[in-house]
């Protein structure tokens, strides 16, 4: 790859990692008007992701971790993973509001795990630490490793999340008489 390709992974990594880091510590931090965790916990309960805390930690550590590996270029197949996996749960949030955000749709989110995931696959390029530790945390078997647990994980927790919301629509709803 050339230099300018590699200069071109290194303003997207950075970019994107940096966002993503910020939104990762406003959820665990407070920090950049966000709830911490006790705020951001208390909103995932609300919005059916349980243990709201758990949940928090879980979104927050995707976002700060994976936006801060991803921005460095460490362990970049499991950076991007795991962000992919946290917008993926986040996009299901935002789905019955369609595409577009300013409506509350996805396509933020979809964004930005698209990127993740393109830059987990494609690798970090030249200026990365995983270049200069030799690629040892990027390697293909963990580029499908890691996209797999992550993808499992992320099934897992919306599926949850939707059978407590589908639950709680039915004990919402009056019995119909006969």
């Amino acid at each position: 790859m050339g230099r300018r390709k590699d200069l071109g992974l290194l303003a997207v990594r950075l970019g994107t990692g940096g966002v993503l880091a910020a939104h990762g510590a406003q959820k665990l931090l407070g920090w950049f008007g966000g709830g911490g965790i006790d705020g951001t916990g208390t909103f995932m309960e609300s919005i059916g992701f349980r243990p709201g805390k758990a949940s928090a930690i879980a979104s927050g550590a995707a976002e700060l971790g994976g936006g801060v590996l991803l921005a460095a270029g460490l362990g970049t197949p499991a950076a991007g993973a795991a962000v992919a996996g946290g917008m993926a749960g986040a996009v299901s949030l935002h789905w019955p509001n369609g595409f577009f955000a300013t409506a509350g749709g996805y396509e933020y989110p979809a964004y930005l795990g698209y990127i993740a995931t393109c830059v987990g696959v494609t690798g970090p390029g030249r200026y990365s630490l995983d270049r200069l530790i030799g690629y040892r945390l990027d390697r293909p078997p963990l580029v499908l490793l890691s996209f797999v647990l992550s993808a499992a994980g992320t099934a897992v927790v919306v599926a949850r999340r939707e059978k407590m919301l589908a639950d709680q629509r039915r004990e919402e709803t009056p019995p119909v008489a006969p």
